[in-house]
């Protein structure tokens, strides 16, 4: 039997971050993880993903090297070559994950945990169990993909983002259910990577919720480049012909059936909660099941947190690790708590999408008085001389005061330039600040100087609207 201070269950990215920081603090700290350290995000999503998206960027561009005076002969793709890539990527984040773990004195336990009450953790690891006595008990045990009825994974021709991390080859014909974040990564890339590309999707506009011009920007160059897009649609069935498959689709325009070589299913993640003894314990949930906390990231449990996916939308890495950091503070009696004004997105499609704040629909519903303008990557010379022209910086401020809402960004290099506004929210600046503050030339940021100085009337490199 091991007794510690804090026991967290889940190694990803809220777990590991919070157990760090645990033991930092003083805490003796146990960290149990059911597969593998790093969780999702490094394992199985942001950190893979990311690393087959830059090849398949790299690709594209090679392919239209012309424009800018290269010309390269017999550019191929090595998918054994790529996945090896990928792999060594993980490998060493995962590496050093498990180095700063032990660095900083926490013990890891490798088994799937369940909770026996509220100071007691059961772990099962080839078929031997061990009973932990914690005096904390932090929930990090993040999501898992929902499956549609009908359409379930069967690890070959209907498949998850897992799987589609790990093939060998492009689809000849991919077809996606979901046009959420996680399949139109997976669409664009591979899309630049040869595969024709169909997206079913239920809601009226691809990222549901998301700023009605910001997502057009990306089905235009998903459809420029031969994409169908299917929206206020639904997939009906599926019926697998040897290593093919025909879905039947019903649409605004009628039924249709398309076949694909591989059903990629992304239509959301439910929290992974099984063994948690949850409505025994007490702790509250929400409606979908995801644990509800309060700003300390404690549950209705005193001694019982919950930090990261776990908790409920939305589901980012970044704001796990904060989550994880908030919880093992006020487990050692600081007083920390979730007090950030803003969480920055990003979605690696192309071009990238990143937002902070409120757009102006939200806005506006939140009873501001609202106006936005935008800048074009078309009118910057970074841009220019990238040969990356497409999308815009949008600023959404306030039209009494000039206070800065919130920043919507589509277009090249918009990952790197959103935490500028996240800063810039979290500081309560206006338009007049981000318009004031110097930004080197020729650089994609520029852009944000350029439509604040739209916002505060007095535009440089674009006419006056």
């Amino acid at each position: 039997m091991l007794e510690c201070d804090v026991v967290v269950i889940g190694g990803g990215t809220g777990g590991y971050v919070c157990a760090i920081r645990a033991s930092q603090l003083g805490l003796r700290t146990v960290l149990v993880e059911s597969d593998k350290l790093g969780g999702e995000c490094l394992n199985y999503g942001c950190i893979p993903s990311k690393s087959l998206i830059t090849i398949s960027k790299l690709y594209e561009k090679a392919r239209g090297s012309e424009k800018f005076g290269l010309r390269f002969t017999g550019v191929s793709l090595d998918f054994e070559e790529m996945q090896r890539w990928k792999a060594s990527v993980v490998g060493k984040l995962v590496v050093g994950v498990e180095s700063l773990l032990k660095g900083n004195h926490v013990s890891i336990l490798m088994g799937e945990a369940s909770l026996v009450d509220r100071n007691r953790v059961s772990v099962t690891a080839n078929s031997q169990k061990e009973e932990i006595v914690a005096k904390n008990i932090v929930i990090a045990t993040g999501t898992r993909p929902i499956q549609l009825p009908g359409i379930e994974f069967d690890g070959s021709t209907v498949i998850g983002s897992r799987e589609a991390l790990e093939l060998r080859e492009a689809p000849g014909d991919l077809l996606i259910v979901g046009g959420g974040a996680i399949g139109l990564e997976f669409a664009c890339m591979y899309q630049k990577l040869g595969s024709r590309v169909t997206i079913v999707e239920l809601m009226d506009q691809l990222l549901p919720g998301g700023d009605p011009e910001v997502v057009r920007v990306v089905q235009r160059k998903l459809e420029e480049r031969g994409a169908k897009v299917y929206l206020r649609s639904k997939v009906s069935s599926v019926t697998k012909n040897g290593r093919r498959a025909v879905v039947e689709v019903d649409s605004p325009q009628g039924k249709f059936s398309s076949e694909a070589d591989k059903i990629l299913q992304s239509v959301g993640r439910a929290p992974r909660v099984d063994n948690m003894n949850l409505k025994s314990l007490g702790v509250n949930t929400d409606q979908r099941g995801f644990i509800v906390t309060d700003r300390r990231m404690m549950t209705s449990v005193d001694c019982v947190y919950a930090v990261g996916d776990v908790r409920g939308p939305p589901l980012l890495a970044h704001k796990a690790s904060k989550e994880g950091i908030v919880a093992a503070e006020c487990i050692a009696g600081l007083p920390s708590a979730a007090d950030w004004t803003v969480i920055p997105e990003t979605i690696f499609t192309d071009p990238e999408i990143a937002s902070a704040g409120l757009t102006a629909d939200r806005a506006a519903q939140a009873g501001f008085q609202v106006k936005s303008v935008r800048f074009p990557f078309a009118a910057l010379g970074r841009a220019l001389a990238a040969g990356e022209t497409e999308g815009f910086v949008k600023v959404v401020f306030r039209a009494d005061t000039g206070l800065v809402l919130g920043v919507q960004i589509v277009g090249s290099e918009a990952s790197n330039m959103i935490s500028e506004v996240a800063l810039a929210l979290e500081m309560g600046a206006t338009v007049e600040d981000m318009a004031q503050t110097i930004h080197p030339h020729p650089t994609f940021p520029e852009a944000i100087m350029e439509a604040s100085e739209s916002a505060a009337g007095r535009p440089i490199h674009q006419l006056r609207l």
